[in-house]
């Protein structure tokens, strides 16, 4: 157990907010004491790929999205209106929730087809983010941008390079708008439904995460990203493994001008590592200022026993 989470258990953390002198801290320590108050233990699935690459963090007008993690790298495209011009690229917290949900439901119910509307509202509710106003506008454009996207996933193999085309979903993927007084006001479509290559991977290769986790970060993509590395990452490490700054930077730099000093990536990753560490009690993760990080094995965040009660399927 991480530091932060031994001194909740010791002082309490109304006491440790109260000492506190920075907003860093401040949410360190909600996000810690959350997911050691959760109970229920609920799961969430993604797939490995986004535990390798991931998504921009923020509104990018570019043509092609390019992540590379050692031998993996991750292309995505935007698609295109009716009208023949670009949708543009899904980015940020709000699509990552979405594909949290999409993934976690289908591997649930062991179908590629998921209910949207009400379902999706009520977990996006339950993860403190509300799908009424302009909060459903900003879901509604990440939806139909996920749903138009292409991706490509390449991979060094014995010596030469695989690759494979594929989609998030088939078909639109539209959401139910909610009136103030929760009432469903226009419902477009019911379900969305993962395309086959993208569900069959997603069975083969689930990374199971803390629900509680998630809705802790939910607002925060990187450190949501950095969770979900450590989540995949920790529990199959043998011995304490190195990441270089370079390395790091190359997975998780989305949005940093290529110009920028490593200093300053360096001290934003740091501040999002830190939540995505309290929001993994188990995880043991040592800072080298100058060489990056250092790895070190530990339990999941899901126990093994846990995973095969609540998905039978994976």
């Amino acid at each position: 157990m991480a530091e932060i989470h031994d001194l909740i258990l010791r002082d309490g953390r109304d006491a440790l907010k109260t000492a506190a002198t920075t907003s860093l801290e401040r949410q360190e320590l909600d996000i810690a004491a959350e997911v050691m108050s959760d109970e229920e233990t609920n799961i969430g699935i993604t797939h490995a790929g986004f535990a390798l690459t991931c998504l921009p963090h923020k509104k990018t007008d570019a043509e092609v999205w390019r992540r590379e993690n050692g031998r993996v790298t991750l292309l995505v495209k935007p698609g295109f209106n009716r009208a023949g011009l670009p949708v543009g690229l899904p980015y940020g917290s709000r699509a990552r929730m979405i594909l949290l949900y999409l993934q976690t439901e289908a591997l649930k119910t062991g179908s590629p087809e998921v209910e949207l509307g009400g379902s999706m509202a009520a977990w996006m509710n339950r993860m403190g983010i509300s799908v009424g106003g302009k909060s459903y506008r900003l879901i509604d454009e990440q939806a139909t941008r996920l749903s138009m996207c292409s991706l490509t996933f390449f991979w060094d193999d014995k010596g030469g390079e695989l690759f494979k085309n594929t989609n998030f979903v088939e078909g639109g993927l539209c959401l139910t708008e909610m009136s103030d007084n929760g009432r469903q006001k226009r419902l477009w479509t019911e379900t969305a439904r993962l395309s086959d290559d993208f569900f069959r991977s997603l069975k083969h290769h689930a990374v199971p995460v803390l629900e509680s986790a998630v809705r802790a970060l939910a607002n925060r993509s990187l450190a949501l990203d950095i969770y979900i590395w450590l989540a995949y990452r920790l529990h199959v490490l043998h011995h304490p493994t190195a990441v270089s700054w370079t390395a790091l930077r190359g997975q998780f730099g989305a949005g940093f001008d290529d110009k920028a000093p490593m200093s300053q990536f360096r001290r934003t990753f740091l501040e999002s590592q830190r939540l995505a560490v309290a929001a993994y009690p188990e995880a043991r993760v040592e800072i080298d200022g100058q060489k990056g990080v250092i790895l070190n094995p530990c339990r999941p965040p899901i126990a093994p026993r846990m995973i095969q009660v609540l998905l039978p399927e994976v």
